[in-house]
């Protein structure tokens, strides 16, 4: 028997002889040598894990987060609504939706002109009014026109011809005289008298519907 023959004969069974050609001259770190399979990463919740476990893992990741942010956004930075009645007409018609912006008035005080939405005592829902008379100023309305300190205010967005008058008032310190635009069908501050600035809920900002009034608002 041949040292040759014994050698082979005591190789295990799945031995695989490589040839000198095949065989690494030395070592090197950068050598593939093969691996055994790893086991897939499964993202199946095990045995001891129900469904319902699993879904509410999904919900305090995801969707608490997200209706957090969501309600943030409403209390703080913005709000959808929508214009009941015609007291605004022509800027505003019934059923038109807008976005209010609620951040401007936390640093600025509201200009003459802008449409707010408010709460108004008495009032179980919003009111959307323009600012007409601001802190400080003395107002009157005579035969429908508006006097702001003895001067006649321009209003080129009133509707029709308005009428009626309002005596000499001096709006307090913190608070506005608002009115619709649609001057003879308005329930306003004529009735109910000058609003808190903090009784202002927002800005309107934006009609984003229906699609053909998009635009944003002065």
């Amino acid at each position: 028997m041949s040292l040759h023959n014994h050698r082979q004969r005591t190789l295990p069974p799945d031995a695989r002889i490589i040839p000198p050609s095949q065989q690494p001259q030395r070592y090197s770190p950068n050598l593939e040598y093969p691996r055994l399979p790893r086991a897939a990463a499964s993202v199946a919740p095990s045995r001891g894990e129900s469904i319902a476990g699993s879904v509410a893992r999904e919900m305090l990741g995801t969707i608490i987060p997200a209706l957090v942010i969501a309600i943030v956004i409403h209390l703080f930075l913005a709000q959808a609504t929508r214009v009941e009645g015609y007291s605004m007409e022509p800027t505003l018609y019934g059923h038109q939706r807008l976005i209010i912006e609620k951040l401007s008035y936390r640093f600025t005080q509201p200009n003459r002109g802008d449409i707010v939405v408010l709460r108004v005592d008495g009032f179980d829902e919003l009111l959307i009014k323009r600012v007409i008379g601001l802190p400080g100023e003395t107002l009157e309305i005579r035969n429908g026109v508006v006097f702001i300190d003895g001067k006649a205010l321009d209003e080129p967005y009133v509707n029709g011809v308005p009428r009626g008058n309002y005596p000499v008032t001096k709006i307090p310190d913190g608070y506005i005289f608002v009115m619709g635009d649609n001057r003879n069908n308005s329930n306003d501050s004529r009735s109910f008298g000058p609003i808190p600035i903090d009784h202002i809920v927002g800005h309107a900002w934006m009609r984003y519907w229906p699609l053909h009034d998009f635009s944003f608002m002065p």
